[in-house]
């Protein structure tokens, strides 16, 4: 019997019984039966892909298997030199595995530092525990902020409320008793609470979004999208063009035996194969992924680093982006007729009721600990803004935001509270108003706001707190507004509190407090609330659902939105954004939805990430104009020479000198290197636009150099058309790297030369240039290269700069270059 069918049969003999979880949890016998019977909250999904995977991928590719066979066939004709086109497949393959595994480790020690843990009771005791190490049946631990990791049965509740929007679209949190079901990936709003486990792993509703949004992802992005729609393009023309090419190939005069037309034939189809376009980009990619996470930003998904060069608005939380996160209560100011020692009684009970939040831990610091009973709790959430307790003989006490607590003031005591936390507010304080009734506020009151607040409420004390703006924070905030970048505050906090802390940090549209927008007045019809967020900048008391529909809105007018957030009233809209950034010092929900975690929490990395997806995407489009020239001059030739029956006027080893030249080696250069332009929507247009004229240019120019050799150079014969082909591609196609390459700093222009050289030399030693790439080299074939070189370049020039004036017309002219 196997060893997998005896344990099966073990447990057949001894399965583990359905069971009510103890207040007390599992023992560790019972863990660890479930362990041996893999009911783990392990999951199959990865956070990269595996060694095997890597090579694979970077191996097993359409267009190095063509290559790979045109290799096979090439070297079916005894001419060595012409397969070395054969190690740009083992070259771009080598490179792309090593860069990816290297990605890979520093992704996954990300990663692991990034991963949540789980809070479960053991053997009486709470423990930390990996996510994967959760069990069946164990008796998790769940506060405000957390994202719930398995599906089961809540054991204990202490005003514990569930968003499970992101998994059935239901808008408003849910409340949790004791028996109540909790699914895995919905998210704590508000209070605590137990809850035993009864679906782990790949049996749970959701398998995690917290695993699955760590995932290492190639995503949706302009670049890969605009890339891959290209290579559908060349491998269907490459299918249309190679049955006429290979007709005219092998019914060629010029060509002496099959050896002729297969060299002819294979030099046509490498030459439109784009070999290392897909590489490059995977390759930039990977490498701005490892320079970000040297700066402690953990890049969850491949191409975030272009989303956010794409954005062109970002919605910033206040706490714990434009702050620090930490407060610190500075003073209590009493309200008329209030008893100090009931006030500070009441707040030493509120502050260590249900899961602390920096409210609350403030508080804590500053007030002892209460000798009052409380009987009832209503614990605190981000919708509805206050906490409340009741307490045995001394009546109900409620803590929150004064707009929330009391929305609509009434009598005199109200209107004096209202208006002086408004005024401290204005100041820039944070301000929570206590009050008290004789009333009831019971634990299952509704998530409504102040609705569900008796109207006698009387005011007690303004709770007056102070946060720590970001050093950085301005700084960073002018760099996003000098790039062009609409800034929007949207916080849960009071509006003249948020106001006055934009306009400390000079956010464009934000001169005072009183400029700041409060949320409870927003339209919900979308194109009205889009309108509200075009003319303001800054938005206060907005709720989780609220910050979502302000990132639908903006989208809906068009607008490319990054969400910063560290709070679970930012998951709905992290999720939602374009682009979604989380603090690594914030709720384990961000983290888990956001394609970015700062893990340092500084906002000031945002503007190195801006940068670094600016520099991907810039320098890509240059290095994919020079794959596409290649690809468009190659075209033109094969269509060439397929209507006149003349030889191709390459062989196989003169295209791989001319792509790594002018194309493969500063390409990779040039991708990598320092660009700061702004990014430009209309990637594939701008390329194509650029690569189609000087790609046409180029193959006339061969075209033209080798048949002039023909007439020119008596007793000429296809490896002497050849060379001249070659020599004058090579002075096109290094004009046209320096065209791409501009602006010319010193770097660049070393590289250009330092191209123009290794030609130089293969030209002039003949060991190197007749021995290897089949150059016969005369003075009348380099005359003619020159002249006709000369020519190509002149109109490559005038190409690049007929389309800058276009460019410049259109721009003018408002349309979209």
């Amino acid at each position: 019997m196997s060893r997998v069918a005896g344990r099966a049969a073990d447990l057949s003999l001894d399965p583990i019984p359905r069971m009510v979880t103890p207040p007390s949890g599992l023992t560790d016998e019972e863990v660890s039966r479930r362990i041996a019977a893999g009911q783990t909250n392990a999951s199959a999904v990865r956070t990269s892909r595996s060694i095997s995977e890597i090579v694979r991928a970077n191996v097993f590719t359409v267009f190095n298997g063509l290559l790979a066979a045109l290799f096979v066939v090439i070297m079916a004709t005894e001419r060595w030199q012409n397969g070395l086109f054969g190690v740009v497949i083992v070259v771009n393959a080598g490179i792309g595995i090593v860069q990816e595994w290297r990605a890979k480790r520093v992704l996954d020690r990300l990663a692991l530092l990034n991963a949540p843990r789980a809070r479960v009771v053991r053997n009486g005791t709470p423990l930390d525990v990996d996510v994967g190490a959760v069990v069946l049946d164990d008796l998790l631990d769940v506060r405000a902020g957390d994202q719930v990791l398995a599906d089961g049965l809540v054991r204990e509740s202490a005003g514990l409320e569930v968003d499970e929007s992101l998994l059935t679209g239901e808008a408003e949190p849910v409340a949790k008793v004791t028996g109540d079901q909790v699914l895995s990936g919905s998210i704590v709003v508000a209070g605590q609470g137990h809850f035993q486990a009864t679906a782990v792993g790949a049996d749970a509703y959701s398998t995690g979004l917290t695993i699955e949004a760590r995932r290492f992802t190639v995503t949706y992005s302009e670049l890969v999208a605009d890339t891959n729609r290209l290579l559908r393009w060349i491998a269907v023309t490459i299918a249309l063009v190679s049955p006429f090419l290979i007709w005219s190939q092998f019914s060629s005069p010029d060509n002496h035996g099959w050896q002729d037309a297969v060299t002819g034939t294979v030099a046509a189809l490498v030459g439109m194969v784009p070999e290392g376009l897909v590489l490059l980009t995977s390759l930039a990619f990977m490498i701005a992924t490892i320079t970000l996470a040297r700066s402690s930003t953990l890049v969850q998904e491949l191409p975030a680093v272009e989303a956010l060069a794409r954005v062109d608005v970002v919605c910033l939380d206040k706490t714990g982006t434009l702050t620090d996160g930490s407060v610190r209560l500075d003073r209590l100011e009493l309200c008329s007729g209030a008893h100090e020692p009931d006030v500070r009684n009441a707040l030493g009970l509120l502050a260590r009721t249900g899961d602390a939040n920096a409210a609350t831990a403030a508080t804590a610091d500053f007030i002892p600990a209460s000798h009052w009973q409380q009987v009832d709790a209503v614990a605190f959430s981000s919708a509805r803004k206050w906490s409340a307790v009741v307490t045995e003989g001394h009546g109900s006490w409620v803590l929150g935001a004064p707009e929330m607590v009391l929305h609509s003031p009434v009598t005199k005591e109200q209107t004096s509270a209202r208006d002086r936390a408004d005024a401290f507010a204005a100041e820039g304080s944070r301000v929570l108003l206590l009050a008290h009734t004789d009333s009831g506020v019971h634990g299952d009151t509704g998530v409504h706001g102040d609705t569900d607040l008796p109207a006698n409420l009387v005011p007690d004390a303004l709770v007056m707190f102070v946060e720590q703006l970001r050093e950085d924070a301005e700084q960073t905030l002018a760099y996003f507004t000098d790039q062009g970048v609409t800034l929007k505050v949207i916080s849960g906090d009071n509006p003249r509190t948020v106001g006055a802390v934009a306009a400390k940090l000079h956010l464009p549209g934000a001169r005072s407090a009183a400029d700041a927008v409060d949320a409870r007045t927003l339209p919900a019809d979308v194109d009205e609330l889009a309108e509200v967020l075009e003319q303001h900048s800054v938005f206060g008391r907005v709720t989780p659902h609220q910050k979502r529909a302000m990132v639908g809105a903006l989208q809906h007018r068009g607008h490319v939105v990054g969400m910063t957030g560290d709070g679970v009233n930012d998951v709905l809209a992290l999720k939602d954004a374009d682009i979604g950034v989380a603090m690594g010092n914030g709720a384990a929900a961000t983290r888990a939805v956001a394609q970015l975690v700062l893990l340092d929490g500084r906002f000031a990395h945002l503007p190195d990430v801006v940068a670094e997806g600016r520099r991907v995407v810039a320098n890509i489009e240059r290095a994919a104009n020079l794959f596409l020239v290649k690809n468009v001059y190659s075209l033109v030739l094969a269509v060439i020479v397929a209507f006149t029956h003349t030889a191709y006027p390459f062989a196989p080893i003169q295209l791989t000198l001319i792509s790594a030249v002018t194309i493969g080696i500063p390409g990779f250069a040039l991708a990598l290197g320092p660009n700061h332009r702004r990014y430009v929507p209309g990637f594939l247009n701008r390329v194509l636009r650029f690569a189609i004229p000087v790609g046409i240019v180029t193959g006339i120019g061969a075209y033209t150099a080798y048949f002039a050799t023909t007439l020119l150079d008596h007793g000429a014969d296809v490896a002497e058309g050849r060379t001249t082909a070659t020599l004058t591609v090579l002075i096109i196609s290094l004009w046209t790297l320096l065209v791409l390459a501009r602006p010319l700093t010193g770097w660049k222009l070393g590289l250009v030369a330092g191209m123009a050289l290794i030609v130089a030399v293969i030209v002039a030693v003949p060991a190197l240039g007749q021995g290897i790439f089949l150059l016969e080299v005369s003075p009348l074939r380099l005359t003619i290269a020159a002249v006709v070189g000369a020519a190509g370049a002149l109109l490559v020039e005038l190409t690049h700069r007929s389309i800058l004036i276009l460019v410049r017309l259109a721009t003018d002219a408002g349309s979209s270059p």
